[in-house]
Formats: C-alpha cells, structure tokens, sequence
C-alpha cells in the first residue's frame, strides 16, 4: 500500500462527509449499532494509534470533541500524522481498509 492510495482513501471520504450537518452525524450508520460521528472518530483514534506506533511513540487519547463537523479535519491531520511517521507499507494498508470500510459503513 502506497502513501498515495491512503491519501486517495481518505480523500474519497472526507469528500462523502464533509458537508454533513449535525443531524447526519448523530444519524446511526449502517447496520444501526453507532452513530455515524462514533464510527468516524473511532477511525480517527485508529490511524493516529498506527502514527504513535510508526513513531515509536506511546498512544494517545484523539479528544472527541462535541461537534462533529470537525471530524473530518482531524482525519486529515491523523493521516498526514501517519504519512510523516513514514509508517511501513502493512501499516499504511491497514489505515486504508480501515478508511474504506468506514466509508462503507456510513
């Protein structure tokens, strides 16, 4: 997996949410188990875990902040986080299908 396709991935899905107003957040995703803000911010928490790992880096806490319109903005920057960490291929394809199948999720 290279750099560009999990750049390319979070792309695609910032571009599906980021327009989303409250109510589409908080809105249960596919399957009905979590809202959709949940889901992202679980995916948020799981790329900036695999940057902390590629810089060697104990991990940290992603605050889940009360408006949900931000959460395309830290996907950004945790996956820039991870593309700086120069984090080894197997990494990069796990944050990759892990932003796809959120995407398919929502």
């Amino acid at each position: 997996m290279s750099a560009a396709e999990l750049d390319r991935a979070v792309r695609l899905l910032v571009r599906q949410v980021g327009h989303w107003e409250q109510p589409r957040w908080a809105a249960a995703a596919t399957g009905g188990n979590a809202a959709r803000g949940d889901l992202v911010h679980r995916l948020v928490q799981e790329i900036a875990n695999l940057a902390a790992d590629a810089e060697g880096q104990p991990r940290r806490t992603v605050p889940r902040l009360v408006n949900d319109l931000a959460l395309p903005d830290q996907l950004r920057v945790v996956a820039a986080d991870l593309l700086a960490a120069g984090a080894a291929p197997d990494a990069l394809a796990r944050a990759a299908a892990e932003v796809e199948a959120t995407r398919s999720a929502l």
